[in-house]
């Protein structure tokens, strides 16, 4: 009876948290406007020395000589050559946002509480830290408008120097590789618990070999992956069955007690365990780790130019309300899959979420095949990303890149991958150690770094606004750097 009336305690939080995220992504992300969203558009950028003019004066910086000037005194964006819509703009952006990273929330919520109330506090971190990563994206957009830069790493080359623009190349890189090793470990972990659905015993490490020999080393060789784009869709499709199945069994009482339902079905640490560390928790280092692991699933930083650069008319404004938007939505649905976990399971809350659910129940069954589909064919475009990314930062000449030597290269990452996924069963620690380290980096400090240096390059000619918001960009900075420090000694100290 007390672990019912905890359960009914968070429904009502957890229900309306659903039912707001149910309601924006069936307003603001038509799916029919997002195949556009691939057209490359680097065009709608001007480079330095070009100085455009558009209705209400000069839309962007011009070089002369070694100085930089800014003519209109404010940076407002300009009409280029994006043909991205603004809702095809906001359906990738979720879409890149809302990925693997999002199932080990509830984990984050269940390192420093065990007691339903632990939601709240959890609620205002994930919305926090997301407008503070919202910010930062949209600075690097920001900075793209400034210096005709074309990629992360390009921002970095214009406002820092390109002798030193390897440091976010290599963390973008290590970044992408953590990435793909948490994919590999969802699909092990996937694959065993379908195998057991049907009566048939494969361990995870079993599992993972043979779907990486006979199905995404295959995959991965493809020299064109365009007929692979629309399966990327299925990602957000199998997202929201993930949730409306969780928002079920939280609702429903199917794992209500921890020794009777489809709970008794799964091993006693995965049981729902609740307790009396509630909101107060927050306040224990612990909550560190939550924060971490939001520094993962907010990471689409290194992708930012490119959204900039795809946008139809790519005014800041146009571009301001795409970021608010699709970070909005984001922080809701990651709100509700951390709540909907940890109200059903509390501190026994997994890395992975679904192995929580007894693998004889059919409702979560089907939510582990459709997270298993969309996984399998976005796992190529995130691979091939991580492979020439090494290339790029190896410095290997395009002209050198012949078959043979981009399969092998592809053999030996892909062997890496797998024989540390097979190792590594805690993907909770991957998120969070990884938000740490890289993705606090890339997030809070790199572009930071980026808005000093080139309001410095600016001179007399930044503005007020300009030199003010060096402030609040390296206030950030030091929070992350503070977080990363704190998040980096808890997740090692989870093992």
């Amino acid at each position: 009876p007390s672990q019912t009336l905890i359960h009914n305690s968070a429904h009502y939080l957890t229900m309306k948290l659903l039912s707001s995220i149910l309601l924006l992504l069936s307003v603001t992300t038509p799916i029919a406007d997002a195949h556009r969203a691939s057209s490359s558009s680097v065009a709608s950028i001007p480079r330095r020395g070009d100085v455009r003019k558009r209705r209400g004066g000069v839309a962007f910086l011009k070089s002369n000589g070694a100085s930089w000037t800014n003519d209109a005194k404010e940076v407002r964006g300009g009409e280029g050559g994006g043909t991205a819509t603004m809702s095809s703009e906001m359906f990738n952006l979720v879409k890149g946002l809302v990925g693997v990273g999002v199932v080990s929330l509830p984990a984050g919520i269940a390192a420093f509480g065990d007691a339903p109330s632990a939601i709240i506090p959890a609620a205002i971190l994930i919305a926090s830290i997301g407008a503070i990563a919202a910010y930062n994206f949209s600075l690097i957009g920001r900075l793209c408008a400034i210096s005709g830069a074309t990629s992360y790493q390009n921002v970095w080359e214009k406002s820092v120097g390109e002798s030193t623009a390897w440091i976010p190349g290599a963390s973008t890189v290590m970044m992408t590789f953590l990435a793909v090793l948490a994919y590999s470990m969802v699909l092990g972990d996937t694959f065993s618990a379908l195998f057991k659905t049907i009566g048939m015993s494969v361990s995870r490490e079993k599992a993972l070999c043979g779907l990486t020999l006979t199905v995404l080393l295959p995959l991965c060789l493809l020299k064109n992956l365009s007929s692979l784009a629309p399966f990327s869709l299925a990602g957000i499709a199998a997202m929201l069955y993930m949730a409306g199945a969780m928002a079920i069994r939280c609702f429903d009482g199917s794992y209500a007690s921890a020794d009777s339902g489809f709970a008794s079905d799964v091993a006693e640490s995965l049981r729902p365990s609740f307790g009396t560390k509630g909101a107060s928790a927050v306040f224990s280092s612990n909550a560190f780790i939550l924060i971490c692991m939001l520094g993962t699933a907010f990471m689409a930083h290194f992708n930012a130019p490119a959204f900039y650069l795809e946008l139809e008319n790519n005014t800041l404004a146009r571009w301001n309300t795409v970021v608010a938007t699709s970070f909005t939505i984001s922080i809701l649905f990651f709100i509700g899959i951390a709540a909907l976990g940890f109200a059903t399971f509390g501190s026994a809350s997994n890395g992975f979420i679904l192995n929580n659910y007894s693998t004889k129940d059919t409702l979560m069954g089907i939510s582990r095949a459709a997270v298993a589909f969309a996984l399998i064919f976005t796992y190529p475009l995130v691979f091939v990303g991580l492979r020439d990314g090494l290339l790029e930062l190896l410095k290997v000449p395009k002209e050198e890149r012949t078959d043979v030597k981009v399969n092998n290269f592809s053999y030996i990452i892909l062997g890496l991958v797998t024989a540390v996924a097979m190792k590594m069963t805690d993907i909770s620690f991957i998120m969070s150690f990884g938000g740490a380290t890289l993705g606090n980096a890339l997030i809070y400090v790199y572009p930071a770094i980026m808005l000093k240096s080139t309001v410095k390059n600016l001179g007399d000619d930044a503005t007020t606004a300009q030199k003010l918001e060096v402030y609040l960009a390296m206030a950030f900075a030091a929070l992350g750097i503070g977080m990363g420090c704190i998040g980096t000694k808890q997740a090692i100290g989870s093992l």
